[in-house]
């Protein structure tokens, strides 16, 4: 058996490397490293791909969160509705522009964020909501939108973990990142569509916000030297362009490995009293679906008995790698509490925190590495 790895990023790249060392090779004749014609096409070839109006690139998700909100034009003291249950990324931004982060609790089975609890947390202050795609499993943007649209406040869809996935808004399959005023989105090396550094982008259906954006994301500059707007030097660099065209139409593709895998590994994991697999539409376990609604960024399981600590020790020892994603909440972490948050209005979040584990999840498992590591894990489990 191939040795178990969480993200096999070398075993995708065996498959690719020509196109890809092709294409850098020229770059490096051409020495067009910034903004050059791969960042342009790429840009284009994305937007087609979305079906989205703009996108535009820049240096990494983080960035790509920060600059929405720049776009936007959120002011300190705003109130910006977010997931407890996320990477630091998404409050990292708004705490940086001096907003006011919002923390809500999650749902228990598809970990995004609780939209009865957004509700709720809605005041004369909020500006913004921020749904994170955890996971690779959209949020529910209908109840978003409806919520977004009643109180009059900008939706900023948080697609580091989703691309590629369909959310079904209005009865209808829609792209990730492509329902909200704007969305950013993270290529790091480890995403479902990834480059071999950081890497991100803005979407947008608004063509005045994406006018704004791209001045934003070029130290504010429309014009060489005349600055418009108050900017940041965040741009995608032509070598990570490279690699992203290559791997961008293979994105369905690889989301499919990933859904297969997944689902083995479900199948595998079925039954199991002590442990809760990921929440899957119907349409994901129909015969020979090709239902994009979760695209697995991440294979994340609930261990019901108290053991999940226990149980990544053991898959360590056994040469099995595997993740917590993630072991403190956001409104427990020194930089982000609060006097405004109460325990009880996190129930969910202070439940998961104890019980996830992320499995490897990859385009290059195979049958033989599932099945050692679900036999390992029912092992220990029973």
């Amino acid at each position: 058996m191939r040795k178990i790895q969480m993200v096999d990023l070398n075993g995708q790249y065996q498959s690719i490397k020509e196109e890809i060392n092709s294409s850098i090779a020229q770059i490096l004749e051409t020495s067009a490293f910034i903004n050059g014609p791969e960042v342009q096409s790429f840009q284009k070839e994305l937007e087609d791909y979305l079906g989205v109006k703009h996108v535009i690139p820049c240096a990494n998700g983080t960035d790509a969160l920060q600059i929405a909100m720049m776009g936007l034009g959120l002011k300190p003291g705003d109130e910006v509705i977010t997931s407890d249950f996320t990477f630091a990324a998404t409050v990292e931004v708004i705490a940086l522009l001096q907003l006011t982060p919002v923390l809500v609790d999650v749902e228990p089975d598809t970990f995004n964020i609780d939209t009865e609890a957004i509700e709720k947390a809605i005041t004369p202050k909020t500006k913004a909501i921020v749904p994170v795609h955890l996971f690779g499993q959209c949020a529910n943007m209908d109840a978003v939108m409806q919520i977004a649209q009643k109180h009059n406040v900008y939706v900023i869809e948080d697609n580091a973990q989703a691309i590629g996935a369909d959310c079904t808004y209005q009865g209808k399959p829609q792209k990730a990142g492509t329902i909200g005023h704007v969305s950013a989105t993270s290529f790091f090396p480890s995403k479902n569509l990834g480059a071999y550094g950081d890497g991100g982008a803005i979407f947008t259906n608004d063509d005045d916000l994406a006018h704004v954006i791209r001045g934003i994301v070029n130290h504010g500059m429309y014009k060489r030297y005349y600055h418009d707007v108050v900017g940041v030097n965040s741009r995608l660099d032509s070598m990570q362009a490279a690699v992203l065209r290559a791997k961008l139409p293979r994105l369905n593709g690889y989301n499919k490995k990933r859904r297969e895998a997944a689902l083995k590994y479900s199948k595998a994991l079925e039954g199991q009293p002590n442990i809760l697999t990921p929440k899957l539409a119907s349409c994901c376990t129909a015969e020979g679906s090709n239902c994009n609604c979760h695209v697995f960024h991440q294979y994340t399981l609930r261990v019901l008995n108290g053991k999940r600590d226990a149980l990544v020790d053991h898959l360590n020892e056994k040469g099995i790698p595997c993740g917590v994603y993630y072991p403190i909440p956001l409104h427990s972490q020194k930089a982000y509490k609060d006097e405004r948050y109460h325990e009880v209005d996190f129930e969910v979040t202070n439940q998961l925190v104890k019980e996830v584990i992320s499995l490897p999840m990859h385009t290059e498992l195979d049958n033989e590495q599932i099945d050692y590591i679900t036999e390992t894990i029912i092992k220990f489990i029973e």
